[in-house]
């Protein structure tokens, strides 16, 4: 057996246990996620420079409070979506293409139909194959979200959109650590001197990714879909004030987040296979390129400010 150079960490995925109610990791890396980004919204929509040029003219694309308010309207959005969209994607289209899939796609998707109430059951840890969530989903529903919210308050979608793009790759950050912490969504087999064997340290000879070293995939997503695509976004809305054309950087968040994606899948171990070569988490970053393409054509299609 190959030794792993990294020891998994000794990180309990439960941070604080009452009774039996439990605070996950996972769950506060949703809250610290959203509030983050949320903060780093409203300081930027202090930021006077930002907004005095066209087509702002000294006014942002929206009030605090109004954040304040979509704020809630995201956090429903990504936990509905991402709940939704690994039942649609993962435990419908998945497991309909390869119902062979271990550990997974037992009894999926049929189990939907004979218990519906599992579709949204996350916490359903006595089946296992039953917990998930997805990004892509989650991302689905944000949009939904934003829309609805913008059209009830009568506030400019694509401004708006460009904001919470330029701060998404917080929650990006810390719900991929959140996913190493909780030993999931790991890599593939590696002899690199970085491998680590997913191994619980709080239950003695539970390996569930087996007993080699594999790409610690969690963090090169935290790293580039996080750090790298804050900084990429951060440079383009303070440096080069990109949001004078509004789309553009919800443009750039797409395709940067669907390319990182896309490499880091060559890295990660995939459910199951899916069509050919591609894996559904590359499948899915060539709807998040289409996207992105969308809002591009929208964005130069306006006169620069």
């Amino acid at each position: 057996m190959i030794e792993a150079a990294l020891p998994f960490p000794a990180i309990n995925p439960v941070l604080v246990q009452l009774g039996p109610v439990a605070l996950h990791w996972y769950a506060l890396a949703y809250v610290a996620g959203i509030a983050l980004a949320f903060f780093g919204i409203v300081r930027a929509l202090r930021q006077k420079r930002l907004w005095a040029a066209p087509p702002f003219n000294g006014r942002p694309p929206a009030t605090e409070d109004q954040f304040y308010d979509l704020m809630f309207w995201a956090a429903i959005g990504v936990l509905l979506g991402g709940r939704l969209g690994w039942a649609l994607f993962y435990g419908v289209i998945l497991c309909s293409v390869t119902p062979e899939a271990a550990g997974m796609c037992q009894d999926l998707p049929g189990r939907f139909l004979s218990q519906p109430w599992s579709i949204i059951a996350e916490w359903n840890g006595f089946v296992p194959q039953l917990r998930g969530m997805s990004f892509h989903g989650g991302l689905i529903g944000v949009i939904v979200a934003v829309w609805l919210f913008c059209r009830r308050q009568k506030l400019p979608l694509l401004p708006v959109a460009d904001l919470i793009a330029v701060f998404a790759p917080i929650g990006l950050f810390f719900g991929r650590l959140a996913n190493f912490v909780n030993g999931e969504l790991w890599g593939r087999v590696t002899d690199a001197p970085w491998g680590v064997v997913f191994c619980s340290p709080y239950l003695p000879g539970v390996c569930p990714a087996g007993s080699l070293p594999r790409h610690p995939s969690q963090l090169y997503e935290a790293a580039l879909e996080g750090v790298v695509l804050f900084v990429i976004l951060q440079i383009g809305f303070r440096v080069f004030h990109l949001h004078r054309r509004p789309g553009l950087l919800a443009a750039i968040f797409f395709a940067g987040y669907g390319l990182f994606r896309f490499l880091v899948e060559f890295f990660r171990e995939p459910d199951a296979p899916f069509l050919g070569f591609l894996t559904m988490g590359m499948a899915l970053s060539l709807l998040t390129w289409a996207a992105a393409a969308l809002l591009l054509r929208a964005a130069l299609a306006q006169k620069p400010a």
